[in-house]
């Protein structure tokens, strides 16, 4: 895997090893980093079931202040914070062990300015996570990566592109 764009682009990190997390391809990381660009300068960017970092690391690449990682796996975090050193980027993140639904649910509306999630896919936690955005929208917007097949609720203004069995939902929090 590599950073696609930005300061850190073409540099390589790790994925965690085994089937246990589903890096997101280079080709839809960089559409979606290209749907949110104009956003990522100055943005604060959460990123839920981060896994090797990819998507967080990929916007502190590409301009935005600050990220949060957030990530149960205990490997992928060794892997997230080893990928964190390399690209000396630790001082613009904070590393949370933890649910990321349960983190999400618990956060303040407007606690970033735009939050990214990679969730496994077809165990419901993407629409688990959509629905807390629902209640409280915590970021300006919610990009969640998802299965086809994984239902997730019809909010105002959200936005579903398709990448074969791949799916990116941008939901806008509401005015």
């Amino acid at each position: 895997m590599r950073i696609v764009a930005g300061e850190w682009g073409g540099r390589r990190i790790q994925a965690p090893p085994g089937r246990g997390t589903r890096p997101t391809t280079d080709r839809v990381r960089e559409a979606w980093m290209a749907m949110v660009s104009p956003d990522l300068p100055g943005a604060r960017v959460l990123d839920l079931f981060a896994g090797s970092g990819a998507l967080g690391l990929e916007a502190l690449s590409r301009g935005a202040s600050h990220a949060t990682f957030v990530e149960q796996d205990a490997k992928a975090l060794s892997i997230l914070r080893a990928n964190l050193a390399t690209l000396g980027g630790a001082g613009r993140a904070d590393v949370f062990r933890t649910d990321a639904v349960k983190f999400a649910a618990a956060l303040d509306a407007g606690a970033f300015d735009i939050a990214f999630a990679d969730p496994p896919y077809g165990k419901g936690f993407a629409k688990a996570l959509a629905e807390a955005f629902a209640a409280v929208p915590f970021a300006s917007l919610l990009c969640i990566e998802h299965g086809r097949d994984d239902a997730l609720p019809t909010l105002p203004g959200a936005r579903t592109r398709r990448y074969g069995d791949t799916c990116l939902t941008f939901i806008p929090a509401p005015e």
